[in-house]
């Protein structure tokens, strides 16, 4: 999704363009940050269920509804970065 776009510099030479605003730089940032929290918080959760010492039916079941609200958080983030890439899009059309 985001792959593709090009990294710049805060400082653009006379007579480029830039891919987007400013200001929409920090947002991306915090955006991408917070899904990588996410992910990181998600696999350290997963570990702990893991390694617990609970019955395998008790662990099953955590780890069923750590993935689904994974899933959700990661899903709010990933709607946010859509909105942000489009903004993008839309500037450099």
């Amino acid at each position: 999704m985001l792959a593709t776009m090009k990294r710049q510099s805060a400082h653009v030479a006379p007579g480029t363009t830039r891919l987007y605003q400013p200001e929409l730089q920090p947002l991306l940032q915090f955006l991408l940050t917070a899904l990588a929290d996410i992910d990181f918080e998600h696999e350290c959760d997963m570990e702990i269920v893991r390694n617990s010492a609970a019955d395998e039916w008790l662990k099953q079941t955590t780890i069923r509804n750590l993935n689904q609200h994974h899933q959700e958080r990661r899903a709010r983030c990933l709607r946010q970065l859509e909105g942000v890439q489009k903004r993008m899009q839309a500037e450099a059309a």
